[in-house]
């Protein structure tokens, strides 16, 4: 049942979807897909105890995609009129008429199609009011400043609730669609003074807010960690092991799956070509996919062509078992597609048996990284260079904190020498993944 919120009930998207389709054999179209969506939300900030920004957003939309053959066009509207739909069609069928054909285009194989619908417990409103909102981040922001006096300054914080459903139909004879929330507090601040000054922040995010971490928790985390960065230096340039905390880790777990989907892979602009079958990890590392975890933000039934989803193992003791293709880019493979249309569906990076804590202890000496600036990834060579910022490790404890350094790899070798995963993924992404210690890269300072 959709939430009163909603200016459309999921039967009215399911009407509409409909009526796109209907408009498209009309038009003559060979083949069409549809999505219709709507969501609304709101988010209140505050900064130095003062309201900042409120802000409300309600939006809708109709998608439309017509082929001619293996002709291909496409457009949108987010008028739900009668007239509009059919003119939107319309448009998408001028626009078919004018591309070239392409052998991979067209909707995917009927037999892959979802045809069940688990509830995945992804809708949870949250009757917030903006009062009620503000007094949360005035919150939040207050358990920063009340760290130390150091806190000096804030950049404010944030309290957002957001719900949207939608629908997806195709003429292959796909429909379905489902509701889902997304609510989120954060927190960033500056400590020290002058030209001592570092910010840091902190933040969660769940579909169900009875999940979410307190705000005076999340503000306590902002303050702490911008207080440890004071004092921040260079270091001299080494060799030396890297263990990116658990919120960066996740982004070479990112940077893995930009590797080994389609696009990049039927382009061979991939340093993972043709690595099907073969170990690309260190042996301690599996990656599973699980599309059907309840609550979790990366949870589907079927992927944005309506494919059906399945949990498989993506990499199992370092070595790669599966590609991410779209039923396009799994064509142009001369593959099959994995159902991951739009993306990955919640990826787990089997945890290790060490906390943050213990992962330090057993880095020894190294470097602990907190932040990532910049985005120097070569995905057809590997090669990767980031500017970094985090805490320099001696005798399995933290020493100081450290800034303006540069860490360099090649994530062929990178992915390879893993050592340690921790057990400290965070649940507020798609991606769950803990802390992961690198066995040696050059870190470039002073």
């Amino acid at each position: 049942m959709s939430d009163p919120g909603f200016s459309f009930s999921s039967d009215q998207l399911r009407e509409i979807a409909n009526d796109v389709l209907r408009h498209a054999r009309d038009l003559g179209a060979t083949a069409c897909e549809t999505d219709v969506s709507e969501g609304f939300g709101q988010t209140a900030s505050v900064r130095k105890g003062e309201v900042d920004t409120i802000e409300y957003n309600r939006d809708k939309g109709v998608g439309v995609t017509i082929y001619l053959g293996q002709q291909r066009g496409h457009a949108s509207t987010s008028d739900f009129s009668p007239a509009a739909l059919r003119s939107t069609v319309a448009a998408a069928l001028s626009i078919a008429r004018f591309t070239a054909s392409d052998p991979c285009a067209g909707l995917p194989d009927e037999a892959l199609l979802a045809r069940t619908f688990p509830d995945l417990d992804l809708h949870h409103p949250w009757s917030l009011s903006v009062e009620e909102a503000i007094t949360m981040a005035r919150q939040c922001e207050q358990a920063a400043y009340s760290v130390s006096p150091r806190i000096s300054n804030s950049e404010g914080a944030s309290v957002s609730t957001q719900q949207s459903h939608f629908i997806s139909a195709n003429s292959a004879g796909f429909i379905g669609g489902y509701a889902s929330s997304r609510h989120g507090l954060s927190c960033s601040v500056i400590a020290g003074e002058g030209d001592e000054m570092q910010r840091e922040y902190w933040y969660d995010s769940r579909r169900d807010a009875g999940d979410l971490i307190t705000a005076e928790a999340i503000g306590r985390l902002a303050g702490e960690r911008a207080l440890a960065r004071l004092g921040a230096r260079q270091i001299d340039t080494c060799e030396v092991p890297v263990l990116f905390e658990a919120p960066l880790a996740v982004s070479l777990i990112g940077n893995f799956v930009h590797a080994v989907s389609g696009g990049a892979l039927y382009r061979k602009s991939s340093f993972l070509l043709d690595s099907l079958g073969q170990p690309v990890f260190s042996p301690l590392v599996t990656i599973l996919e699980r599309p059907h975890e309840p609550k979790a933000f990366g949870s589907s039934p079927f992927d944005s062509e309506g494919v059906a989803t399945h949990p498989r193992d993506v990499v199992l003791d370092g070595v790669l078992n599966g590609y991410f293709l779209s039923s396009y880019s799994a064509r142009k493979l001369g593959m099959q597609t994995t159902g991951n249309a739009g993306g990955s569906h919640n990826l787990i990076v089997k945890p290790g048996e060490l906390d943050l804590e213990g992962l330090i202890r057993t880095m020894d000496r190294g470097l602990l990284v907190t932040e990532l600036l910049g985005h120097g990834v070569n995905y057809v060579t590997g090669d990767y260079s980031r500017g970094a910022a985090g805490f320099w490790v001696e005798n399995g404890r933290i020493q100081f904190p450290v800034e303006e350094i540069t860490i360099a790899g090649n994530l062929r070798e990178m992915f390879r020498q893993i050592v340690a995963i921790g057990n400290d993924a965070l649940p507020r992404g798609a991606k769950h993944c803990g802390s992961i210690l690198i066995e040696r890269m050059t870190v470039a300072g002073s």
